[in-house]
């Protein structure tokens, strides 16, 4: 990929840092969350040279979801702290967000496009990105999210964090059996613990790639052929598993109302703040960025390395 556009889920990748990154602050702060993703998004510049930067921040939840599904998303447990403390500092909400606050004003002070749409989540407006803005672009998406898994294709892959590689075509194909095209099409089927979505029991990855091989092709199959399918293999075929398949048709219509990623989750409005906020970039103003953070009590901090790469792409 040459000069590609960096996609980053912000949430996604800030809470990675924020529940493993023990720094604090001069003041006696935590600020683990802003230095681990300010310095990995100069990592990233250095592993990938984009050619341009969008965070897309989470607006706190989809009312569209919450519509089909009252239950969506409902009862998450906060992430586990893995990061020491000697006096055991909680991870209260206040410092939470007030290192998002740091990070959002620090990233205006950068050649980086942010992006924070009321009433709809990271995914959909990343998705609506991917699918239309830089459909003809080369696009590396950076998240641990495996929603984001169906909009891999030749020109757009992910980037996971966690698991320090690119995901794209040929990986989903190897680990799960089915193709990043249909990869939601089987998650309709296999459920999703993590959003509170209820699948088909017994129903996994394994399963559904043995019984409906074409999941693992480019072409597109909808959750309707599967249910289909099933309804005819179930004549001459017998299993608990693939009769609950062959029933699941309003559960797997409801759970892909849920997990596509298209414009139907966003409202028109929506998409004109997504089409006008994609026009605008911060700054390059490395002695606010240093004022801010002498503020904020940070230091030891290679400011001057990272904020090289993250400018870099101001000259692509």
């Amino acid at each position: 990929m040459k000069d590609p556009v960096l996609i980053i889920d912000g949430l996604n990748f800030f809470m990675r840092h924020f529940v493993v990154n023990p720094a604090m602050s001069s003041h006696g702060e935590h600020v683990g969350g802003f230095l681990g993703f300010f310095g990995g998004l100069g990592r990233l510049c250095e592993m990938f040279s984009p050619g341009r930067i969008v965070v897309v921040w989470e607006s706190g939840g989809s009312p569209k979801k919450r519509a089909v599904d009252s239950s969506y998303k409902s009862g998450r447990r906060p992430p586990r702290l893995n990061r020491y403390y000697e006096d055991d500092i909680p991870a209260t909400s206040k410092n939470h967000g007030t290192q998002v606050a740091m990070l959002v004003k620090a990233l205006s002070y950068l050649p980086v496009t942010q992006i924070y749409v009321r009433d709809c989540e990271a995914d959909d407006v990343i998705g609506y990105l991917g699918r239309y803005t830089f459909k003809d672009t080369d696009v590396i998406l950076v998240s641990s999210d495996k929603d984001l898994y169906q909009l891999i294709d030749d020109t757009t892959v992910q980037w996971s964090p966690g698991q320090k590689k690119i995901i794209d075509q040929a990986e989903v194909v190897r680990k799960f059996g089915v193709s990043s095209e249909n990869f939601c099409t089987a998650r309709v089927f296999v459920g999703d613990s993590s959003d509170n979505i209820t699948g088909v029991k017994g129903a996994g990855f394994g399963i559904l790639s043995r019984w409906f091989p074409q999941l693992s092709e480019n072409e597109f199959v909808s959750h309707g052929e599967v249910v289909e399918q099933a309804r005819l293999m179930c004549a001459t075929k017998k299993g608990k598993v693939l009769q609950r398949i062959a029933e699941s048709g309003p559960t797997a219509a409801k759970n892909w109302k849920l997990m596509f990623l298209d414009t139907s989750k966003l409202a028109g409005d929506q998409i004109k703040k997504v089409t006008d906020q994609i026009e605008k970039r911060g700054t390059s103003d490395k002695m606010s960025l240093l004022k801010m953070m002498v503020h904020h009590g940070i230091q030891k901090f290679d400011i001057d390395r990272h904020f090289l790469e993250i400018n870099s792409v101001r000259n692509k």
